[in-house]
């Protein structure tokens, strides 16, 4: 009999184990229906790397997943101490899935820090491999271990896998010509060859991208394929991993299509070169380096084959003066940056909105403020993004959902900004900038049209009958205004952040035309044509759950788990939020309870409060982590039952 999997509902975080069986004698094989495994040690232990490859070779195998990488938020924190902990999470399923887990099955910890930072997250039961060589006495005192973990029974309710990662590699390889610390250094492949035996995972991606990567130096390809080789040999041979696991490929999660493992902003970056080609435009972006931002940088910069233009700027602001400039002379310009950047660029982001011209404005939010935490996620510019500037200067704003929907958001803000003549703020953030999952490539014909027509010659006539051309005449419909290639014969206009007069463009002083002009921005951005809201509401309940932006996953999942126990909870989430859907209100008023989880103190709430007078309840967090799907699903049962 095969294994019974749990429904989607992510109902708790222990897996389902199905039938065991001995292939040929040899060790048990148990069929789980997911897991959640933790990659941890120091930030020069290859963790994301050793995650993102095991990510890889799992996306192969057909599992639906889902990832949680966390760097420390030090640049180089002293070798050995918690600050410096990185640790890579990935949640891997035969059925479909939302969220990198809450706790892990599994836990690779390649020194104390490591185990003394992660452990807390484990539930009982739990299987701790650890590399004994690390566990030295100065190691320990280090991070305020008194004894050591291993032998004072404070792990006895774990699974203790002690493995002797270093001292393995190093014997390992002992044939290659290397010293004793370049061969410490692929104690991670050591650990991903180990971790791929138990889990089945394919190998030849793994050795196929060393190869490539060090393409330069095939002795450390060699020396690292053969730690990776050692690390699924000692799985196979070794006592103390008596069991393996099978976890099935997610045969019926995914519709019937091409699919490839993504990031949210490696599907930013494609969705941006996506609608540089949608709208017959060259690409141009205007950036400076931020964290979690700039790896958008980094992927355009190797597309010029698409005509994509990438300029890294000196700072912040010239960055997006660069990007207004390239929109200025017909290109889809781009800004990229996190929120204090953001706040460099408000100005800039308000001359945009004074000249009327398309420009893409991505935020990849972080905690704040200031310099806050650059490494770990936030939800916190929601308002910065809306009000953010001197004087009235609304603008567009656009939040993706998850990671591989950042290339359909990136899309979205295009189409937005390129229609209605305006800057477009896109709110990602470092949960789903990281975060990657399974992304179905579009077909070509799925594409949104986004061609634009430019001016070619005057759109207006005088009282006299001369013919000229009002750079401000709009169009009935969006209230855009045109758009005219500077060096256009006949369509010479003035632009500048002083106020404009209505048609002409004119510099005006004129207080019934600015009152006209303010009115004006602001009409047009109420034009904006958004789709409804969608309520995913199957049993007529009376609390509606309204998320934005990367909470889908946890509240999706949260719900799903309440919906199993028998509660009634409805859903909506926003992917616009500045103008709103238009039936928002009326679908607000339909519920006695709104409760809104966001990763700040209460943004979308504040909004929903004050536009439509609903006693919107938040439900906060900002320790720089994501929601985790049982905390939201206990606060959701309380909001219910109160």
């Amino acid at each position: 009999m095969t294994s019974q999997v749990s429904s989607p509902a992510e109902q708790a975080d222990t897996p389902v184990v199905g039938e065991q069986r001995k292939p040929g004698g040899a060790k048990d094989v148990r069929r789980l229906d997911r897991v959640i495994i933790r990659f941890a040690g120091d930030s020069g232990d290859g963790m994301q790397l050793t995650g993102d490859r095991f990510t890889s070779e799992t996306a192969s195998f057909g599992n639906d997943l889902s990832t949680l990488p966390n760097f420390p938020a030090e640049i180089r924190a002293p070798a050995g101490t918690l600050p410096g902990v990185s640790s890579f999470q990935l949640h891997f399923a035969d059925h479909d899935i939302l969220t990198p887990g809450d706790a892990p099955n599994v836990l690779v910890a390649m020194n104390p820090a490591a185990l003394k930072a992660n452990i807390g997250d484990l539930p009982r039961g739990a299987e701790i491999i650890v590399n004994t060589d690390e566990f030295t006495k100065r190691a320990l005192q280090k991070v305020g271990y008194a004894a050591s973990p291993l032998e004072d029974g404070s792990l006895d309710g774990y699974h203790l896998h002690p493995v002797p990662l270093t001292t393995l590699t190093v014997e390992a390889l002992k044939e290659f010509d290397l010293s004793r610390k370049e061969a410490e250094r692929s104690k991670n492949m050591f650990a991903l060859g180990l971790l791929s035996w138990m889990y089945h995972r394919p190998t030849e991606g793994t050795e196929k991208f060393l190869n490539s990567k060090f393409a330069k130096k095939p002795d450390i390809a060699a020396a690292n394929i053969a730690a990776f080789r050692a690390g699924w040999n000692f799985g196979e041979t070794t006592e103390d991993f008596a069991v393996s696991y099978e976890v099935a490929p997610a045969a019926k999660a995914f519709p019937v299509g091409t699919y490839r493992n993504i990031s949210g902003n490696l599907a930013l970056a494609y969705g941006l070169v996506a609608a540089s080609q949608q709208a017959d435009l060259p690409l141009f972006l205007g950036s400076y380096p931020i964290t979690p931002a700039s790896d958008i940088l980094h992927e355009l910069s190797k597309h010029k084959n698409f005509g994509v233009r990438t300029f890294q700027a000196e700072d912040e602001i010239a960055g997006i003066g660069a990007a207004l400039g390239a929109a200025f002379g017909g290109s889809l310009a781009v800004t990229t940056t996190s929120g204090p950047g953001v706040a460099l660029k408000s100005e800039t982001i308000g001359l945009a909105v004074s000249l009327e011209l398309p420009l893409l404005v991505v935020d990849i939010q972080r905690g704040g403020p200031s310099t806050g935490l650059p490494t770990k996620t936030e939800q916190a510019d929601l308002l910065q993004a809306m009000f953010g500037r001197n004087g009235e200067a609304p603008v567009p704003v656009v939040a993706p959902k998850t990671p591989a929907d950042c290339f359909d958001a990136a899309l979205e803000a295009a189409r937005i900004a390129l229609t209605h003549r305006t800057p477009v703020i896109l709110l990602s953030d470092g949960y789903l900038a990281n975060g990657s999952e399974p992304w179905r490539i579009p077909d070509l014909d799925e594409l949104p049209d986004l061609r634009v027509r430019f001016a070619t010659g005057p759109n207006h006539t005088l009282d006299d009958g001369t013919e000229v051309f009002w750079p401000y005449k709009r169009d009935p419909q969006t209230l855009a205004r045109p758009w005219a290639i500077p060096g256009t014969p006949g369509l010479e206009h003035r632009i500048g952040g002083i106020e404009k007069q209505d048609g002409t463009g004119n510099i005006s002083y004129d207080p019934a035309n600015h009152d006209f002009m303010v009115r004006t921005r602001q009409a047009k951005i109420d034009r904006v044509e958004v789709p409804d809201v969608e309520v995913d509401d199957p049993d007529g309940a009376r609390t509606l759950v309204l998320g934005w932006g990367s909470t889908y996953g946890p509240i999706t999942a949260a719900v799903r788990r309440l919906r199993a126990a028998g509660e009634a909870v409805a859903q909506a989430h926003l992917r616009h939020l500045n103008p709103f859907p238009r039936n928002l209100g009326a679908v607000l008023e339909r519920y006695d309870k709104v409760v809104v989880p966001e990763m700040n103190l209460g943004q979308l709430a504040t909004l929903v409060r004050a536009k439509y007078l609903v006693d919107a309840r938040s439900y906060n967090q900002v320790n720089g982590m994501p929601f985790k799907a049982e905390q939201l699903a206990a606060a959701l049962k309380e909001a219910i039952d109160d």
